[in-house]
C-alpha cells in the first residue's frame, strides 16, 4: 500500500529558478530525546569539522529509525520518541 499524499497548504514557485516551495500538512512532529530531555546531535569528523543532525521530523519513521540507531550505539535504551502536536506559540 502506497502512503497517501499530503495536502499542500501552500506553493510557490520562483520564477527565476521554476524551482517549487511546498508547505504541508504534517499530523505532529516527533523528536528523538534522551531520558525524557530534548537533544542535539552533533557529528565531529576526523578533520575537526562537525555537523548538528536533525532530531526531530515529521515523519514518524525516521524518529524511530534514529532512536533505535542511538539506543543500539549506546547500548542503552535511553533514547524514545515523542510526539508533539501541540505548543507554546514564540514571537
Amino acid at each position: 500500500m502506497s502512503r497517501p499524499k499530503p495536502r499542500i497548504l501552500l506553493e510557490y514557485t520562483d520564477p527565476n529558478t521554476n524551482q517549487i516551495d511546498q508547505i504541508l500538512e504534517a499530523d505532529a512532529i516527533w523528536a528523538v530525546y534522551y531520558r525524557n530531555e530534548p537533544i542535539n546531535l552533533k557529528n565531529i569528523s576526523s578533520n575537526n569539522s562537525y555537523k548538528y543532525k536533525k532530531t526531530s521530523f515529521s515523519n514518524e519513521g525516521h524518529a524511530h529509525n534514529l532512536a533505535k540507531k542511538l539506543n543500539t550505539t549506546f547500548n542503552c535504551s535511553d533514547f524514545a520518541v515523542l510526539k508533539l502536536f501541540k505548543g507554546v506559540i514564540v514571537r
